[in-house]
C-alpha cells in the first residue's frame, strides 16, 4: 500500500512540475508578445502619426482619441496614460534598431517600465543586461535601480571597466569585481541616526539575508554566521562567512558598526584571511578576500597598514538609498580626472 502511494505522489510531482513549466512558458510567452507589441504600436504613434520625430505639440487630442478606439475594441489597457508610456517605451529603444525583428525584448514589460525611465543609455543597458541574467524580479530590479548600484560599481572602477559595465554587466573575474562604495543597507530598516550595536546590525542581516545576497552580487552564498576558529588555543569569530563560487573563494565580512576604519581592525582581517587561505581553502580553490563593512573607510590607512598584493577591501556602508544625482556627478568627476591623469602620462612619455 505504501508503494503505492509513493508512486502516486511521484506521478503527480513529475505531473504537477511539467503543468508549472508549461504555464510560466506560456506566462512568458505572452509576457513577450506584449512587448512587442507594445513597441510596434509606440512605432506607429511616433514614425507614422509624427513622422518620425518627436512633437511636444502632438499628444493629448490624437492620443485620447486612439485611445477611446482602442478601449472600445480591446479593453482598457489601452488608456491614454498607457499609450504614453508606450510611446515613451519606442523613443527609448527606437535608436538601437530600425526594424521590430532587429530587436531583442525579454524581460517584461513592467521591468521596461522601470528601464524605460533611465535616459543614460549605458546605465540602462547595464540594468537590462543584470535583469536578464540574474533574473531579477521586478522588485529587485526597482530597488538596484533605486541603490544606484551602476554608479557604486562604477565608482570602484577605471575607466574601461565602466565601459565593460554597459556592454557586458556585471563581470566577476577577479576579488576587486565583487566590491561596491558604498554598501547600501536600506532594507535592515534601522534608522542611519539611531544607535545600535554590531550585534543588532549582524542580527538584521541574517533576518534579511535574501535582500544583502542580492546587494552583495553575483555569486555569493552564505555559509556561516559567527564563525569559530581555534588558534594556539584562542577563539576567535568572523561575522559572517560567505563564498563565492564564480571566483572560487572563501569572502570573510567583518562588522564595524559605527566606528571608523584602524589598523587594528586590518590587522585582524589579515590573520582571518590567512588562517582560511592555511587551514580552511583547498588547493583549487582561489585566495580568501576580506571585506571590512564600515560606517567611514580609509583608502589611505588600507594601502599604508596592507601589503600591496593583499586581498582585503574597506567598504563603506549607509542606512538609506544613495543620492543618485551626487553619485552621478562623482562618476562624471572621476572619468575627467581619470582622463587628464591619461593625458598627462601620454604627454611625460613623449617628453
Amino acid at each position: 500500500m505504501d508503494e503505492i502511494v509513493k508512486r502516486e505522489d511521484a506521478l503527480f510531482g513529475h505531473i504537477s512540475r511539467l503543468i508549472d513549466e508549461a504555464h510560466k512558458h506560456v506566462k512568458t510567452t505572452v509576457n513577450t508578445t506584449m512587448v512587442y507589441t507594445y513597441y510596434g504600436v509606440g512605432k506607429y504613434i511616433v514614425e507614422d502619426e509624427q513622422q518620425g520625430y518627436e512633437r511636444a505639440a502632438y499628444g493629448k487630442k490624437v492620443l485620447k482619441a486612439l485611445s477611446e478606439k482602442l478601449c472600445l475594441k480591446y479593453g482598457e489597457g489601452w488608456s491614454y496614460s498607457n499609450l504614453r508610456q508606450i510611446r515613451q517605451f519606442f523613443l527609448a529603444y527606437a535608436n538601437l534598431t530600425d526594424s521590430v525583428c532587429q530587436i531583442q525584448f525579454d524581460l517584461s514589460w513592467s521591468h521596461y517600465l522601470i528601464l524605460m525611465r533611465i535616459e543614460n543609455h549605458d546605465e540602462r543597458n547595464f540594468y537590462e543586461i543584470e535583469a536578464k541574467q540574474q533574473n531579477w524580479s521586478v522588485r529587485e530590479l526597482n530597488r538596484q535601480v533605486g541603490s544606484c548600484l551602476y554608479e557604486r560599481l562604477a565608482l570602484s572602477r577605471n575607466k574601461g571597466e565602466v565601459i565593460r559595465l554597459a556592454k557586458e554587466g556585471q563581470t566577476v573575474e577577479k576579488p576587486s569585481d565583487i566590491i561596491k562604495n558604498p554598501i547600501t543597507l536600506e532594507f535592515l530598516g534601522l534608522k542611519p541616526d539611531s544607535v545600535y550595536s554590531e550585534s543588532k546590525l549582524e542580527n538584521a542581516i541574517i533576518s534579511k539575508m535574501q535582500q544583502f545576497l542580492l546587494e552583495l552580487g553575483k555569486g555569493f552564498l552564505f555559509e556561516a554566521r559567527q564563525k569559530r576558529f581555534t588558534f594556539e588555543e584562542q577563539h576567535f569569530f568572523v561575522d559572517l562567512v560567505f563564498y563565492n563560487r564564480l571566483l572560487q573563494c572563501y569572502v570573510l565580512i567583518d562588522l564595524l558598526k559605527i566606528d571608523k576604519l584602524t589598523h587594528q581592525d586590518l590587522g585582524q582581517m589579515q590573520m582571518y584571511v590567512n588562517y582560511y587561505d592555511r587551514y580552511v581553502k583547498q588547493d583549487f580553490e582561489k585566495p580568501t578576500i576580506g571585506i571590512l563593512l564600515c560606517k567611514e573607510k580609509n583608502d589611505a590607512l588600507v594601502e599604508l597598514t596592507l601589503p600591496e598584493d593583499a586581498n582585503i577591501y574597506a567598504s563603506a556602508y549607509q542606512l538609506y538609498l544613495p543620492n543618485k544625482a551626487l553619485l552621478q556627478a562623482k562618476v562624471k568627476e572621476w572619468i575627467e580626472e581619470f582622463e587628464e591623469n591619461e593625458e598627462l602620462k601620454k604627454l611625460e612619455n613623449n617628453e
